[in-house]
């Protein structure tokens, strides 16, 4: 008897009892959450921008370098708008195999703005996570039934001067950025962020506040606000013990407390349930 395959799905022939073994297609269900920094002003909306495109499988995050400020520029405004150019170029590319370099190039390109910009983008692809990122917005990888976690670097001159996409001199271009491919499985979570969170939560901290929503039944918008609202009040906690606060101590700057900034968190569950 002949074996058909989907095209859909890989299917492998055990020889023994021609048994099948059907992997499923991998989806990426995801929500977000965004708490602007209160900067004093009416309906603030921060200098984070991100979104989430379901049907290309992609998501992303930037944030606005807040330096710009001083000079009387919202970097915010280019964070926004490299993050709209990026999903126009997203459109361009078939789902499944999105070419991360050639998108984030094209958004650069696209955005004019004065200011500059982190970025993290990551894609679906096959069994895998492929991810582009340049400075300190980044990922994290939960790996399902294990107490394995997995980071994105950040990307920085020196402390607290993260690489930075922008036009002005002394930024950087898509050319600096970092690649990542993570294999992924049922059940993982990813959860993109701008630094808002990853300075002011530990990587464990996230990771327990994400199962612990799980198992409440929560979904990825829930969860997102949960992790969102907890790096919040860390950050109005000047005597927390942050990654922040340690970074800035094995810098030579020794500090306690969290950091008031914008915080953006995306979460992401890994499903095979189509």
């Amino acid at each position: 008897m002949a074996c058909v395959k989907n095209p859909e799905e890989s299917v492998n022939v055990n020889a023994n009892d021609c048994s099948l073994i059907v992997e499923k297609p991998l989806k990426m269900v995801a929500g977000s959450f965004y708490i602007p920094k209160n900067n004093g002003f009416p309906n603030p909306q921060g200098e984070d921008s991100h979104f989430i495109c379901l049907e290309k499988q992609t998501i992303g995050v930037a944030d606005g370098v807040g330096g710009w400020h001083e000079k009387g520029i919202d970097a915010g405004e280019f964070a926004r708008n490299l993050m709209t150019n990026t999903v126009k170029a997203l459109e361009k590319q078939p789902k499944g195999h999105i070419a991360l370099k050639k998108v984030l190039n094209e958004a650069f390109i696209a955005t004019n703005d004065q200011g500059s910009s982190t970025a993290c983008i990551l894609t679906l692809q096959d069994d895998s996570a492929r991810a582009i990122n340049v400075g300190d917005s980044g990922f994290m990888l939960i790996r399902n039934g294990t107490e394995e976690l997995y980071k994105s670097p950040v990307q920085q001159a020196y402390f607290n001067c993260p690489y930075q996409l922008g036009k002005s001199i002394n930024c950087q271009n898509p050319s600096v950025a970092q690649m990542f491919i993570q294999k992924i499985n049922s059940g993982d979570v990813i959860i993109a962020g701008t630094d808002g969170l990853f300075d002011n939560m530990f990587l464990e901290q996230i990771r327990d506040l994400a199962k612990e929503g799980i198992k409440e039944g929560k979904d990825p918008t829930q969860v997102a606000w949960s992790i969102a609202e907890h790096a919040y009040y860390i950050s109005t906690d000047r005597k927390a013990h942050t990654p922040v606060s340690k970074a800035a101590s094995m810098s030579g700057r020794p500090c306690i407390g969290g950091k008031a900034d914008d915080i953006t968190v995306i979460v992401a569950y890994i499903t095979d349930d189509i």
